[in-house]
């Protein structure tokens, strides 16, 4: 839950007016990294000063990533989200997390494994030498996807699995968020039947009540009639529509995985969340996620230390020097 900022602590840190305990813990200690790492002057937004923002021209040298990949980043092409200059950024420390483990595949074939254990190889010849971040189908199979809006995942890894197969892996990563994305049409103002997102009944009968479906024309409900990845009767002890809170970023992302699957490129296609282990918050939209499908290989969770610990078992002195500086930007 999140709560109004302390005065004592407004006074020293420019922050938002209400912040969940652990969003306010790591935004001061983030502050803190930035102000003796990188600069102590505050960024904007909304016309205000933050101090967990970096300045403009901090972020055109690359900040907040891990210095040493911002070269290599430029060999991948995706699109910076509007607070990529947060120190809390998602995407930033997504692409801390990751790049420096993928861009040697040696290095990723020992660390992950570990994390994914039908994990054998990275497959470099697909997606941007075997990954990409913000990545999505191009072929659009869920029809969501448009310039300002869409489904996609933080990063997709193609490796072969165990026994050869090609696969894919979708990761959304999860930094400070209290929750993931809930309905975009249970929020739209031109949704004006909402009576109909609140009735489980009626949506899992009738999928054309939902807006998604009769407004925007979404393949979300045909798709997942179509894979079979829910179990009815989980989804019918709902009151309200299963996906309109927290599930439903899980549920488009795995319906993507799913699509892109069904096309045979990869014989797999696996989704899972990486989040901070002190961030408690996400945990319950996550179990009642997991409850409903009926296939558990297909969605996981894990969390950054779990990627540190292994990546800790790697003699690399670069992999070391990546560890020890990520560790303590996001205190893993």
């Amino acid at each position: 839950m999140k709560r109004k900022i302390p005065r004592k602590i407004a006074e020293k840190y420019k922050l938002p007016s209400k912040l969940t305990d652990f969003q306010l813990s790591l935004y001061i200690h983030l502050i803190e990294w930035k102000w003796e790492n990188i600069t102590k002057k505050p960024g904007m937004y909304g016309g205000r000063e933050y101090d967990a923002i970096l300045p403009k021209e901090f972020v055109e040298e690359g900040y907040p990533l891990y210095q040493p990949i911002v070269k290599e980043m430029k060999n991948h092409s995706f699109k910076k989200h509007k607070h990529f200059g947060h120190m809390a950024s998602s995407q930033a420390a997504c692409i801390n997390l990751f790049a420096p483990i993928l861009k040697n595949s040696e290095i990723a074939n020992a660390i992950l494994p570990v994390i994914n254990p039908r994990f054998g190889n990275i497959a470099i010849e697909y997606l941007e030498n075997g990954f990409q971040f913000e990545y999505w189908d191009e072929s659009n199979p869920l029809n969501d996807h448009t310039q300002a809006v869409g489904t996609d995942s933080d990063i997709a890894i193609a490796y072969y699995d165990v026994e050869g197969e090609l696969s894919l892996w979708l990761i959304e990563h999860k930094l400070t968020e209290d929750e993931f994305t809930t309905c975009g049409g249970y929020r739209s103002k031109g949704n004006k039947s909402k009576e109909n997102c609140e009735n489980c009944k009626l949506i899992l009968s009738d999928e054309t009540q939902c807006y998604y479906q009769y407004h925007c024309d979404y393949k979300y409900w045909q798709i997942t009639n179509e894979s079979k990845l829910f179990n009815s009767d989980k989804l019918n002890q709902r009151k309200k529509c299963p996906f309109i809170g927290g599930e439903n970023q899980l549920w488009r992302n795995q319906l993507m995985g799913y699509a892109i699957q069904k096309k045979g490129i990869f014989k797999n296609v696996h989704f899972s969340v990486v989040h901070h282990h002190e961030n408690h918050d996400l945990q319950n939209s996550i179990d009642a996620y997991a409850n409903m499908l009926n296939n558990h290989y297909v969605f996981d969770s894990f969390t950054l230390r779990d990627v540190i610990k292994s990546a800790k078992k790697v003699d690399d002195q670069e992999i070391q020097k990546w560890i020890e500086w990520y560790s303590v930007l996001y205190r893993v």
